[in-house]
């Protein structure tokens, strides 16, 4: 997999090409759309929707977009923020990793999340946050799975929905660590 790094900001438009991958991805969600409740229609998501969706991103500092590219094709995303909005939260957060529905279960999600974690720690970042819509348990699953804990409950901040916040430590990088068990 093939992790490729594209700053979000607002004077920056996506480029047509990778506007329509990252549509069909969203599209290929339509499970996770119709939880999210971030497209009006979880059956009709249109390219200019999501353009939408990554200009209000864009509108915080220190947003990165993720592509994650296996077979040269766009497998997956992951919208980072290097700094949450409240001053008190030290962390950096993942904001949405999202993985094309037909390669589910194939490694990528996992693979997505190891490079942003690797990322973070390389800039001596020591723990990352994420939230998960109380009404999404596979998603809960899944970042468990991977280590991540539970520590509040409480609403996002954008729509107000139900949501776990989760948190994981990040291992400093060094010889004596390993990726393997």
């Amino acid at each position: 997999m093939i992790l490729e790094s594209l700053p979000l900001t607002p004077d920056h438009d996506i480029p047509g090409p990778l506007l329509t991958e990252l549509t069909a991805l969203h599209v290929s969600n339509r499970e996770f759309n119709a939880l999210s409740g971030d497209f009006p229609d979880p059956d009709d998501i249109r390219p200019e929707q999501v353009a939408e969706a990554l200009a209000e991103e864009a509108a915080h500092p220190g947003v990165e977009l993720l592509l994650a590219r296996g077979a040269g094709r766009l497998a997956g995303f992951a919208i980072t923020l290097a700094h949450h909005p409240d001053p008190a939260d030290p962390d950096p957060w993942i904001g949405l990793l999202l993985v094309d529905a037909r390669e589910h279960g194939k490694g990528y999600g996992r693979a997505l999340a190891a490079g942003v974690e690797e990322r973070f720690r390389a800039t001596g970042r020591t723990g990352v946050r994420l939230a998960v819509l109380d009404n999404n348990p596979k998603g809960l699953a899944f970042w468990t799975a991977l280590g991540y804990e539970v520590i509040d409950h409480r609403e996002d901040r954008r729509l107000g929905r139900p949501c776990a916040v989760l948190r994981k430590a990040l291992d400093s990088p060094g010889p004596d660590r390993t990726d393997n068990p």
